[in-house]
């Protein structure tokens, strides 16, 4: 089985409502239930703001490093989860059940040098 990476994308800003936010949780624990259930999967972690990250320049002399995000934009990884699925039919599969539960975008790539490519 190959693994995929299903990032989520989350605006910036602040967090829904209180009562919101609680359905959604209830959601993606729900989806995380069934990835577990069904063997797929490996990881998954929610990432504290973007304003937290700090950014390594390798070009740079010295290895500067600097406040992030890298990017400049309105929304960034807000979290991810790695799965295993048969093939990214499968994987896109499980991409729209956790967009369903978090309300956000997912990106689904694929992980390179596994043995289906």
């Amino acid at each position: 089985m190959k693994q995929y990476l299903l990032s989520i994308y989350q605006p910036d800003g602040d967090s829904p409502p209180p009562g919101v936010l609680a359905e959604i949780m209830r959601d993606v624990r729900a989806v995380d239930e069934e990835l577990r259930s069904a063997g797929a999967w490996v990881f998954s972690g929610g990432l504290h703001a973007a304003s937290t990250a700090t950014v390594v320049h390798p070009r740079r002399e010295g290895m500067p490093m600097t406040d992030g995000p890298y990017v400049e934009g309105k929304e960034h990884i807000g979290g991810l989860t790695i799965i295993k699925a048969a093939n990214l039919d499968e994987a896109l599969k499980w991409g729209q059940k956790i967009a369903r539960a978090t309300t956000l975008p997912i990106e689904v790539r694929p992980f390179q040098g596994e043995p289906e490519d």
